[in-house]
């Protein structure tokens, strides 16, 4: 039902993108919302998780059947196994789809959006980068410009043993064919072999020539890391770290979650049950208010939580784990002071 009422409010939203761009009813039904389902799910599942313990538990605490099984010498524990059970099958299938599946879809629908939706969703990387082609070769780019790949501003410094061999510079720096040929344009050569030193200087010269970069190397999707399955995306870091470049931590922050957000759905679980286990005068109605303002909660602390660690410096896997750590301890809480 979440996921019907999730898909009307995006549809609305983007009616009219759909309508201005050349777009088929077939591509926004199968390249698009048929890849939309996974995606919201794989945010959802434990807030899913959540809710339908509590509507479930309610609904028997509410008829006394709780009680009852108490009074009848059942432990809370006992009481609680079923659910633990299904939610540990839930999280596992949650696991495989956020590590492998979901990627799949999400990269069509990725595409999609960048395509017709939210073009700015394709980026470049920031200005005045740096970055490593290997332990000896450093690389600095001002500027790339994505529309015809060209690179304004380009230094190339190598070193042998930590001494520098030669830099390479350039006004411009500009793709020219697969797989990764660029044409140096006012290209300035100076290299150092002790105290001898040799300077070539080519005001309006060309010279191609060939780097272990690409033009895709230099634009990002924003939502990139959603875009990879684990395998693909602990590559990615291990190049990214190679190089230099900055973006690691937040696909770092992404890779940690994965394993993390499953892990949620048993924590959410048991939370659900022991709240809604008490019977109340509030009945299902409080209990559900309840799961909603914790399940609201628990949003906000993620959402908190990975913004510190790709802005302010906290280790991604503590980012990750937070709000699990923190709900975890309510949880226990909750449980010790339950209806038993």
């Amino acid at each position: 039902m979440i996921t019907m009422i999730a898909i009307a409010i995006d549809f609305f939203e983007k009616i009219n993108k759909f309508l201005v761009d050349t777009v088929t009813t077939k591509e926004i039904i199968f390249d698009y919302y048929l890849n939309f389902i996974p995606w919201i799910n794989g945010l959802l599942w434990p807030l899913f998780a959540l809710l339908a313990v509590i509507f479930f538990t309610s609904r028997m605490a509410s008829n006394t059947e709780i009680v009852s099984m108490l009074s009848a010498g059942i432990s809370y524990s006992r009481i609680m196994r079923p659910l633990l059970i299904a939610a540990s099958i839930i999280a596992i299938t949650h696991w495989v789809g956020k590590n492998y599946l979901i990627p799949k879809s999400n990269k069509i629908k990725g595409e999609f959006e960048s395509e017709h939706i939210r073009r700015s969703n394709k980026k470049t990387l920031d200005d005045n980068t740096h970055f490593f082609l290997n332990p000896n070769e450093k690389v600095y780019i001002k500027y790339f410009r994505r529309s015809d790949s060209t690179a304004n501003t380009f230094r190339l410094e190598k070193f042998d043993e930590g001494k520098l061999v030669y830099i390479l510079k350039a006004r411009k720096l500009e793709f020219k064919e697969m797989p990764n040929v660029w044409t140096l344009k006012d290209y300035e050569y100076h290299s150092f072999d002790g105290l001898k030193e040799e300077l070539v200087i080519s005001h309006g010269g060309k010279i191609d020539t060939t780097f272990n970069f690409t033009p895709k190397d230099f634009f990002r999707y924003s939502n990139q890391m959603e875009m990879m399955n684990t395998s693909d995306l602990r590559q990615f870091i291990n190049e990214e770290e190679k190089r230099g470049i900055d973006t690691a931590k937040k696909f770092k922050t992404e890779l940690y979650s994965r394993s993390a957000d499953p892990f949620t759905i048993i924590i959410l679980t048991i939370m659900g049950f022991s709240i809604a286990s008490r019977k109340t005068r509030g009945g299902m109605g409080f209990h559900l208010a309840a799961g909603v303002i914790l399940g609201s909660a628990f949003v906000i602390i993620q959402k908190f939580s990975m913004t510190f660690s790709i802005n302010m410096g906290l280790y991604p896997v503590i980012g990750a784990w937070i709000p699990n750590i923190v709900f975890g301890i309510v949880t226990i809480f909750l449980v010790r002071n339950a209806q038993k």
